[in-house]
């Protein structure tokens, strides 16, 4: 599993830390530059608790000329809602044409259809409880059988590491990843762990 840090640290000390392949998540929130376009990277919408458009516009347009190597753009959600997060997707889809496309997954989403033929890949998003799930690990499933990609967001802990990465998660992000190096060191002993919430 790739972790995609939002971070200004350097990456190669944060992936031998880790003991995995790093790349970059850029957010309209930190709107950090891409540091190393050959590593993996993709786009989030930075919007868990308020959504800047201009900042998300400002960020699609910097790296506009280099969308092809970008794994994915999170496509603007409503945290918690399926249901709100499905019709924004409707209305946003077209200004991002041209980008690899994902679904924001949250709480609810079991309930309603996933436009498979629209995206390009599940961002599994949503609450704790939902996310570590039998419904998210539905989605994931069904994504990988359709060989779309996968990436957990906030994944921060070394159970919920493991318990991604055992379900083939593509890639995951989390703030204490990015953010501190003794997260990023427990999650590289992950499997010295049994239980998933401790």
């Amino acid at each position: 599993m790739i972790v995609l840090l939002d971070n200004g640290q350097d990456l190669q000390q944060c992936a031998a830390e880790l003991g995995c392949e790093v790349g970059q998540l850029l957010t309209a929130l930190t709107r950090y530059n891409l540091r190393d376009p050959t590593l993996p990277w993709a786009i989030d919408n930075g919007g868990y608790k308020k959504l800047n458009i201009q900042a998300l516009l400002a960020l699609l347009k910097r790296e506009e000329h280099r969308r092809e190597q970008c794994l994915f753009v999170a496509v603007p959600d409503i945290v918690g809602s399926a249901r709100r997060t499905l019709e924004v997707f409707e209305r946003w889809k077209p200004r991002l044409s041209g980008w690899r496309l994902a679904l924001v997954c949250q709480d609810g989403q079991e309930d309603l259809p996933i436009p498979w033929d629209e995206i390009d890949a599940v961002f599994i998003g949503g609450s704790t409880a939902w996310k570590c799930g039998p419904h998210a690990e539905h989605i994931i499933r069904a994504a990988k059988a359709l060989d779309k990609w996968v990436h957990a967001g906030r994944v921060n802990t070394p159970m919920r590491f493991k318990h991604f990465e055992d379900l083939g998660v593509d890639s995951c992000d989390g703030n204490g990843i990015g953010r501190h190096t003794h997260m990023r060191k427990a999650i590289a002993g992950r499997n010295e762990h049994k239980e998933l919430f401790q």
